[in-house]
């Protein structure tokens, strides 16, 4: 598995993943597509990013960091979504882990609207519960 920075184009094997997403009751892959594609949202902003995972022939997941629009200075885990197959197997940590490695270095706090069942995974990633602007969680920046 790798890690790559989505920049042009959204990777080969996302329809399968938003027709999985879909199928399970997430839209949130929806309306990254459908931004993607308005222009809308392309990850480009100082301190964003999207990442997805790109083994050879399956898309097993995505996710995005972008500024947070209710907290100024912050930034907030978007759009962050690994196919049931390849869930509890690392690639999850890996790409969150990659993506607050980038917020590390604006020595930004980070939030994210845990879903259902996935707060034990953020909380393992050091995010605290924080229930403000529309989050569930936050991570604030550490001193090195």
């Amino acid at each position: 598995m790798q890690l790559e920075r989505v920049l042009i184009e959204l990777p080969a094997g996302f329809d399968l993943l938003r027709a999985e997403a879909r199928a399970e009751g997430y839209r949130h892959i929806e309306r990254l597509a459908d931004e993607w594609i308005a222009g809308a949202m392309r990850f480009d902003r100082e301190g964003e990013a999207l990442i997805a995972a790109t083994p050879s022939l399956e898309l097993p997941g995505i996710g995005g960091l972008t500024i947070d629009p209710s907290q100024p200075g912050a930034l907030c885990m978007r759009r962050f979504y690994i196919r049931a197959a390849f869930r509890r197997n690392e690639i999850g940590r890996a790409i969150a882990e990659n993506l607050l490695a980038r917020a590390r270095v604006s020595r930004r706090p980070v939030s994210v609207n845990a879903g259902v069942r996935s707060e034990p995974f953020w909380e393992a990633l050091g995010f605290i519960p924080d229930l403000r602007d529309g989050h569930t969680h936050a991570i604030l920046p550490t001193e090195e």
